[in-house]
C-alpha cells in the first residue's frame, strides 16, 4: 500500500502584496477542490502578522503530487510576483519525478530550499474502515 505524503512550503509574502495573495489563494483552492478528489486535505494559513504563508497538503501517494504539481503549474507561477517561497517540506517518499518538479517550483517562486523527510516510524488513520 502506498503512503501518503505530506507537504508544507512556506513563503514570505511582498509588502503590499496580501490582498493578491488572499485572492490568488481562494483561486487555487477551488482549482484544485474541482481538479483533484484524490486530494486528502489542502490548506493555507497565514501567520499572526500576516507576513507568511504556509500551504499544506496530504497526498494519498506520490501519484496524487505529482498530479497536483502538473495541473497547478501555470497558477502557482501566478504567486512569482507576489511571494518568496522559504521551504517546501516533504513528509514521505515522493518519486524522483515529483523531487525535481518541486525543485523546479522553488526555484522559479523564489529559490527556496526543498527538504525529504523519510519516514522512521508511525502510522496514519487516514481511510477508516
Amino acid at each position: 500500500m502506498a503512503e501518503p505524503l505530506f507537504y508544507v512550503d512556506r513563503s514570505e509574502i511582498l509588502d503590499g502584496r496580501i490582498e493578491e495573495v488572499r485572492d490568488g489563494m481562494h483561486d487555487l483552492v477551488a482549482f484544485v477542490a474541482e481538479r483533484e478528489p484524490q486530494l486528502i486535505a489542502y490548506h493555507v494559513y497565514l501567520d499572526e502578522s500576516v507576513s507568511t504563508m504556509s500551504v499544506v497538503a496530504v497526498h494519498p501517494d506520490s501519484a496524487s503530487m505529482e498530479r497536483h504539481l502538473e495541473l497547478g503549474g501555470p497558477k502557482f507561477r501566478a504567486f512569482a510576483s507576489l511571494i518568496r517561497m522559504r521551504s517546501i517540506d516533504v513528509y514521505g517518499q515522493p518519486s524522483p519525478s515529483v523531487v525535481d518538479r518541486l525543485r523546479q517550483k522553488a526555484e522559479y517562486l523564489g529559490g527556496a530550499s526543498v527538504t525529504l523527510h523519510a519516514l522512521q516510524a508511525g502510522f496514519s488513520r487516514l481511510h477508516r474502515p
